[in-house]
């Protein structure tokens, strides 16, 4: 599916670490962080520098080529997978910022790794040209692993009152990070709650998110045609690209598993896979997983030419980019649970890696940003050209 040269390179750099992350997987779920060696593998390939600008040492690649990334490291370890999306992501948002802070993070750390939570909390009051915030932000993917955060943030003017809503990039040498990640799934994202008490951050270090959502980023560099992506179909598109990884994990290990003739239980059938129940289940998830891959690559596609061209993307057309997200999400988690019916109750033993996948997919797919009702009823106002939405992030 990979159109470019670089793209393509990058994709199979990836492809080539998926042994490892498998091998991984279980160290990474028990100790409920991604193991050192992902990422010293994942940085030596370059891999956490998919978005960062060429001016600093990055590849600069475009969306497609991020969620093709993170859909092959999802088919070894959802959680290496996510985690590597999100801090790609991570990189574009800080892209987007004024020079002078871009140069505060890559300027000094061409490898510096950036983690995010975007729902705003915390309090913040106005102190000179910035803002000083506390609180507390959880679900921080990535924090254990990265240099600095992106956090979701009120700006306030002089007397308190709220002027914007902000995204506040913050050392996470200022930052503390309090365990609060136990879950059944996507375990070694290490998804913490990131702390702050009065950290000042300086207005550069600001980025307006109202600004954000009409396209009017900060960055002096117009010309890089990545940085002129639209905000919200980004930040949705990249939760998915694991995803869809996952599913196609879980395709491969299936159809591997009766290549090598077990048995149907309870049946005549020596072999399962001469049996047409599993020849049209396996059919069946195989349709799921490619039309999770089509809507993804539409998507990643239509993002990446608006990117190019300059135009701001339309409303039905973001709209449909969400209803997109959200279709990767729910019929790669279809797709999934006919594979663990196919694979039969041995899928559900912990030597198996076909749980740990299942386990990985129900959590990522119910974040909301990718909900399928969310999704239906925003798309469905914009083909009807009803003004009022359900929410600002379209």
């Amino acid at each position: 599916m990979t159109t470019d040269t670089k793209g393509k390179d990058l994709t199979e750099r990836a492809a080539a670490l998926v042994g490892l992350l498998r091998g991984n997987a279980a160290r990474t779920e028990e100790g409920r962080r991604v193991v050192e060696e992902n990422i010293e593998a994942l940085a030596g390939a370059g891999l956490f520098a998919l978005t960062v600008p060429r001016r600093f040492g990055g590849h600069q690649a475009g969306v497609r080529t991020l969620l093709e990334v993170s859909a092959e490291l999802g088919r070894g370890c959802g959680s290496t997978a996510w985690t590597t999306a999100l801090v790609n992501v991570c990189a574009w948002i800080t892209a987007l910022y004024p020079e002078r802070a871009q140069r505060e993070v890559f300027g000094e750390d061409p490898g510096a790794r950036v983690c995010s939570v975007f729902t705003p909390g915390g309090t913040s009051r106005a102190v000179g040209s910035g803002q000083v915030i506390s609180g507390r932000w959880p679900f921080a993917s990535g924090c254990l692993h990265a240099q600095w955060a992106l956090l979701g943030t009120p700006v306030t003017g002089a007397d308190g009152e709220q002027l914007d809503r902000g995204v506040a990039l913050v050392p996470m040498a200022e930052l503390a990070v309090e365990d609060t990640w136990h879950t059944v799934g996507m375990r070694g994202t290490g998804s913490h709650t990131l702390v702050a008490e009065d950290v000042f951050v300086p207005g550069h270090r600001i980025l307006s998110v109202s600004r954000a959502l009409r396209g009017e980023y900060p960055t002096e560099f117009t010309d890089e045609a990545l940085y002129r992506a639209p905000f919200v179909p980004v930040l949705a598109s990249v939760l998915v690209g694991p995803q869809w990884g996952m599913a196609r994990g879980g395709l491969e290990l299936v159809t591997a598993s009766l290549a090598e003739g077990r048995p149907l239980s309870h049946t005549f059938f020596t072999r399962a896979r001469e049996a047409s129940s599993t020849q049209m289940q396996l059919a069946e998830a195989a349709q799921l997983v490619d039309t999770a891959g089509l809507h993804l690559m539409r998507a990643a596609d239509d993002i990446d030419a608006c990117a190019a061209s300059g135009r701001r993307m339309p409303l039905r057309e973001r709209a449909r980019v969400r209803m997109d997200t959200a279709t990767v999400a729910r019929r790669s988690r279809e797709a999934l649970d006919i594979l663990l019916n196919l694979h039969g109750a041995g899928s559900f033993s912990e030597a198996n890696p076909l749980q740990r996948l299942w386990r990985d997919q129900e959590t990522a797919s119910r974040h909301a940003m990718t909900n399928p009702a969310v999704a239906s009823e925003l798309y469905g106002r914009a083909l009807l050209g009803i003004e009022e939405q359900v929410t600002p992030l379209i």
